[in-house]
């Protein structure tokens, strides 16, 4: 190949060359590289799985807990909960980010170091004793130097940054807790949920036996000659239905349980057993008013804390911006020592300086103005929010004091129901075997029956969830701890 070259160039072969290799690199770098797209509107793309996140180890659970037998209770679910959550986690690495800010920005306070070095070599002219030059004299020069910097005042800048830094930490922390309530909360009504399954499948299997007992009973009057073949027929039909009841509350029993270990942050077929549903319920427990528990949610909710910082945030950097418009005053200071060598003699020359400067802006086309009243009016927004959300959480307290004190209701309507509708198919059962009664009137009181139970159970559920929402909408996180010792006391009697 025939190249041109020219004195101190490149050629052209030596251009395209580089040219060459630098595209190469930089498709193996993935610079140009194709992007993935569609090609048409039904096809998927072509795409490479991602790699997994790493996320961290799941705790080991206490051997004691796996054993046949045992039992997790309300606060253990809630404890392993909190420490597998991803929520948890992600809320506690904000705020641990937002401490590192706040850290960052308190150097603003300390004085700025900074070293340098540099290693040169040029050529310089050689001068006769008349003044022209005879020639050039390479000289390398080479050296160090420190510069010291120190803001002396600015008009609160600083301040003002170290005040949204610090209000962030805040908001993170209150956050922070607001994720783990939320957690717990969360795990409390999947716990409570799993509870009430099993006690709806334990009734179901109650109601399957009486269906049994039922049809014995009509095959036994159709023996005697005293009953049709429809009785029979009506009583294998209830039999059937409640034994379909039965097997999907057995699956949803199962469902349920994966979904409480997939809340504790555990694999969803992991063997985890918690007891059963209280069958009693403290109805009589005093509660505080519902006053004071808006007033405890106003001071302890920590999403609103979280919201009131970020408005204290939005507050401080009104000054921030405001101070970017004032003159400042800094302390700088230089030193430095350079080495020259050359033949036939080597020297270093040595330098320093000292002194204040004053950073006046004098105008930057309006910006800073409006800089400065965006910062009030987003300040005045973050308070409305505030404000907004305040009354929110008023809304949740009143909702959730009322929502208990239907559920504490319910509670007693519904064992109460219980009692009656017990009696009733006690009295229907003896009056079809005393050949009184119809097989109807039987099965109408067993389905009776049967839907009381149902009711009944759920009303306790729902009395245990409530609690834990007013507690949760309250800012109390001692909510767990009360509805273990609830649950706790009476597994015990």
């Amino acid at each position: 190949m025939r190249t041109v070259s020219r004195s101190g160039g490149w050629t052209r072969t030596g251009v395209l060359a580089l040219g060459t290799a630098v595209l190469t690199w930089a498709g193996a770098a993935g610079v140009w590289a194709g992007t993935p797209t569609p090609s048409a509107p039904g096809r998927e793309v072509a795409l490479t799985p991602p790699a997994p996140v790493q996320s961290e180890p799941t705790p080991e659970l206490p051997a004691e807990l796996l054993r046949p037998g045992a039992t997790f209770t309300l606060a253990q679910v809630v404890d392993i909960a909190l420490a597998n959550s991803p929520l948890t986690r992600a809320s506690y690495g904000r705020a641990r980010s937002a401490a590192a800010d706040l850290g960052s920005k308190r150097g603003a306070y300390f004085p700025q170091l900074d070293g340098s070095a540099s290693l040169g070599r040029a050529k310089q002219p050689q001068l006769d004793a008349t003044g022209s030059p005879t020639g050039n004299q390479p000289v390398t020069a080479y050296g160090a130097a420190a510069t010291l910097s120190y803001l002396l005042f600015d008009f609160g800048g600083r301040g003002g940054k170290v005040a949204e830094a610090r209000e962030s930490l805040l908001a993170a922390d209150w956050q922070h807790n607001a994720a783990i309530q939320d957690v717990a909360l969360g795990v409390q009504q999947a716990y409570f949920g799993y509870l009430t399954a099993k006690s709806q499948l334990d009734a179901a299997r109650k109601t399957l036996d009486q269906a049994q007992a039922s049809l014995d009973a009509a095959n036994t009057r159709h023996d005697s000659g005293v009953a049709t073949i429809a009785d029979v027929l009506q009583a294998r039909t209830a039999l059937a239905q409640a034994l379909l009841n039965v097997e999907g509350l057995d699956g949803e029993v199962l469902a349920l349980r994966g979904a409480l270990a997939t809340a504790m942050g555990l694999p969803a077929d992991i063997p985890l057993d918690i007891g059963s549903l209280p069958s009693e319920v403290p109805l009589d427990r005093a509660r505080p008013a519902v006053d004071g528990l808006i007033a405890d949610a106003r001071l302890n909710r920590p999403d609103l804390a979280a919201l009131r910082a970020q408005a204290e945030k939005a507050g401080a950097h009104v000054g921030t911006i405001r101070a970017e418009g004032l003159p400042s005053l800094s302390l700088l200071a230089n030193a430095n020592r350079t080495y020259y060598k050359a033949a036939p003699l080597d020297a270093h020359l040595d330098s320093w300086s000292a002194g204040v400067q004053l950073n006046v802006p004098l105008f930057r086309g309006f910006s800073k103005t409006y800089d400065v009243r965006r910062a009030k009016e987003d300040a005045s927004v973050a308070r409305a929010e505030a404000a907004s959300y305040e009354q929110l959480v008023i809304l949740q307290v009143w909702t959730s004091y009322y929502g208990l004190e239907t559920a504490t209701q319910r509670v007693r309507t519904s064992q109460a129901l219980l009692t009656s509708a017990t009696q009733s198919e006690q009295v229907a059962l003896a009056r079809y075997k005393e050949g009184v009664g119809t097989v109807l009137d039987l099965l109408t009181a067993q389905a009776a029956l049967a839907n009381a139970r149902a009711q009944e159970i759920q009303a306790r559920s729902d009395w245990f969830v409530a609690v834990a929402r007013l507690a949760h909408d309250s800012g109390r996180m001692m909510a767990a701890g009360e509805i273990a010792v609830v649950t706790e006391e009476k597994k015990e009697k």
